[in-house]
């Protein structure tokens, strides 16, 4: 298994803020691959494993998703409604600096549920020192940047997808997947009882069995 550092996060360098960062990250990733993969992507990391599979789908075997954050799939509902607000409110304290209370706010959406003062010292300045990352996604995730939704894209990806979400994650979570499922050719959803968004963490048991199911399927 390969698990890249996405650009600004782990041990990669920081991000120059040019240019679009998921297709970055889609790029990073598809360096990778040198055959057929497996490939598996959380949140944001969805989104770039779609956006790479859609681009290459011969190097693709199987994709699977957990808790993709492509907001813009949901477009008309009343949950997409509400992210979009919800995303205002998290990161208005940007606007006047205030890096904290914009970290603090997306951890409550997001998180695993840790309270902010429970989180140790030093991975609350690390999400302080990248939470301006969050953000600049908004063109992919929102608006669909990449156009992974255009007519006939989705519907045109014949390899086994499986979406994998939290029966406790924010409510947009479910519409996402209902959306993308409904054009996909070989599909399957999994809902983890119990966990939220970030179930790779939570129940990393449950999301391996799932995955595997997938892995079964290719």
């Amino acid at each position: 298994m390969t698990a890249p550092d996405l650009p600004g996060h782990g041990q990669s360098g920081d991000w120059d803020g040019a240019g679009d960062f998921v297709r970055l990250c889609t790029q990073v990733a598809g360096a990778m691959i040198s055959r057929p993969v497996d490939l598996v992507g959380h949140s944001l990391g969805g989104v770039a494993a779609l956006r790479l599979a859609l681009a290459a789908p011969e190097a693709v075997r199987t994709l699977t998703l957990v808790e993709p954050v492509l907001f813009a799939a949901a477009r008309g509902t009343p949950e997409y409604g509400d992210c979009c607000a919800e995303a205002a409110r998290n990161f208005a304290p940007m606007a006047r600096g205030d890096r904290e209370a914009a970290a603090r706010n997306f951890t409550a959406s997001w998180g695993d549920g840790t309270p902010w003062p429970d989180i140790p010292e030093r991975l609350r300045r690390y999400m302080m020192d990248r939470i301006h990352l969050i953000p600049a996604t908004d063109a992919a995730l929102f608006d669909d940047a990449g156009g992974l939704l255009a007519e006939g894209r989705l519907e045109a990806l014949d390899l086994p997808v499986m979406i994998v979400t939290g029966a406790a994650s924010p409510p947009v979570i479910p519409r996402i997947a209902e959306a993308l499922a409904a054009r996909l050719p070989d599909v399957g959803v999994a809902d983890v009882p119990g966990a939220a968004h970030m179930a790779p963490i939570t129940h990393p048991d449950q999301v391996a069995g799932v995955i595997r199911v997938n892995l079964d399927r290719g």
